[in-house]
């Protein structure tokens, strides 16, 4: 089976220096040929991997600064040094938006796959009409399109997708701030038997499920969102908590162990 694939200069610029190769986006409808698609983008060969799912709304100035240096200063070169693959969700907004940034800003040149869905993704020579459609971050190296309508679809593809390069190389699913989509993420994630690290202090979801640990420790089961308390049931042991306000250099070594296993 071909698997075509379109490269997009997502900037303004025609030559974008910053991302020369642009986004090479493909599509697939079926998970049996992911596979295939992953062979045709060249991303066949096996390593660790992180997941980067969540949003970065409702925070304050001094919030998003450090969710800024939490990218810039932990994860995006945690992902150089490593060459990980790095997964989510690919479009120009939250998370998504900071993972390309901080790639551009360090110089990286590990592969970042974006995996979202395709209707509600707007392509230069494809635009959408629709009122929760998004362009692709133009800092990606890669993005697959999916089936779906809806915000949340993508949730399980991330979670192949991610599965599938990493194989029998650890993984690791970073969770910050968040929304309704972000617990689909989570329960995703915890379906793949990924560990989820949940950036405490980012607000919205992330702080949520830090203060459902926090009961579960204390021994109080009374969790006021039963979609979290019900994530914790599944399987709490896969969920790890670190600080945002963690220095950047302890952060990262962290993260790196768990990665290392």
């Amino acid at each position: 089976m071909t698997f075509p694939i379109q490269v997009y200069q997502i900037t303004e610029s025609a030559n974008d220096s910053q991302n020369p190769g642009g986004v090479k986006v493909g599509q697939v409808t079926n998970p049996t040929h992911l596979p295939g698609w992953l062979e045709a983008m060249g991303l066949s060969d096996r390593r660790h991997t992180l997941v980067v799912v969540g949003g970065a709304s409702g925070m304050d100035a001094d919030q998003q600064m450090q969710l800024e240096t939490l990218f810039r200063q932990v994860l995006a070169p945690l992902a150089e040094e490593m060459q990980l693959y790095v997964v989510d969700g690919g479009t120009d907004a939250g998370v998504m938006r900071l993972m390309g940034q901080a790639r551009t800003a360090i110089g990286g040149t590990f592969p970042l796959v974006g995996v979202a869905p395709r209707s509600l993704v707007s392509l230069p020579d494809q635009p959408i009409d629709h009122p929760e459609a998004s362009i692709l971050e133009p800092h990606h190296t890669h993005c697959l399109l999916v089936p779906g309508d809806k915000w949340g679809d993508e949730s399980v593809w991330i979670a192949e997708v991610a599965t599938l390069l990493s194989d029998s190389h650890q993984s690791l699913t970073i969770l910050i701030n968040g929304g309704s989509v972000t617990v689909q993420d989570a329960y995703a994630s915890i379906d793949a038997g990924r560990e989820i690290v949940i950036i405490a202090g980012t607000g919205r979801t992330a702080d949520d499920i830090v203060e459902a640990l926090t009961y579960q420790v204390c021994g109080n089961k009374v969790v006021a969102h039963p979609r979290i308390a019900g994530l914790l049931d599944v399987s709490e042991e896969l969920l790890t908590a670190i600080d945002l306000d963690n220095h950047p250099d302890l952060f990262r070594q962290d993260l790196k162990q768990l990665l290392l296993g």
